[in-house]
């Protein structure tokens, strides 16, 4: 038996994402993961805890928003800080794989213990936006409300541009996401005076 496989966690990740298509998360086993793959169960566990995090596994997007929020310049405005940053995510992580996105949400959200777990993925990515906020600056109630809206509008962004048969970028609907949600407060403020 070949002790070192290149490209293992790929090659899970890929035989996990088959099976779940054409059987559905709940359905598929480790064990039938591991032989689509080529690969021992043992290797599995190597690389993940369960099959849930073949979809979560790592925290790429908490580490990307730390690493904008420290690298912004001071006194940048606190949305504009959020909207760059989301815009970056989705250049990196979305466009461009649009299918593969759609195939993740449909699972996840055809799922309960997968909806479980993205919700604590964005408790996760809140959980590093709101200090970071603080740390520029920003109190800590503004701080918990930015935090909570941007990925409020990473998620309502992702549902839209998967949805839009105009296949528009990621980027750009975050940014109309915003604009909107711009709007929408700048409305409602008008209505309260």
């Amino acid at each position: 038996m070949v002790r070192w496989s290149p490209d293992a966690r790929g090659r899970l990740e890929r035989a996990a994402f088959e099976l779940f298509a054409e059987q559905g998360f709940s359905a598929t086993t480790v064990p039938e993961i591991t032989a689509r793959a080529g690969l021992t169960t043992r290797t599995f566990f190597r690389y993940f805890a369960d099959k849930r995090e073949v979809f979560f596994a790592g925290d790429e997007i908490p580490e990307l928003a730390r690493r904008v929020l420290a690298a912004a310049p001071p006194g940048l405005d606190p949305v504009v800080l959020l909207e760059q940053g989301l815009r970056q995510v989705a250049a990196d992580r979305f466009d461009g794989h649009r299918d593969e996105v759609r195939l993740r949400r449909d699972l996840v959200d055809a799922d309960p213990s997968l909806r479980e777990r993205d919700a604590q993925k964005r408790a996760d990515l809140v959980a590093v936006l709101r200090p970071g906020l603080q740390a520029r600056g920003v109190d800590a109630l503004e701080a918990a409300l930015l935090a909570e809206l941007t990925v409020v509008v990473l998620h309502v962004a992702m549902r839209a541009w998967l949805d839009d048969p105009a296949e528009e970028s990621m980027s750009d609907v975050v940014s109309r996401c915003f604009t909107r949600l711009r709007g929408v407060l700048e409305v409602g403020a008008a209505r309260v005076f």
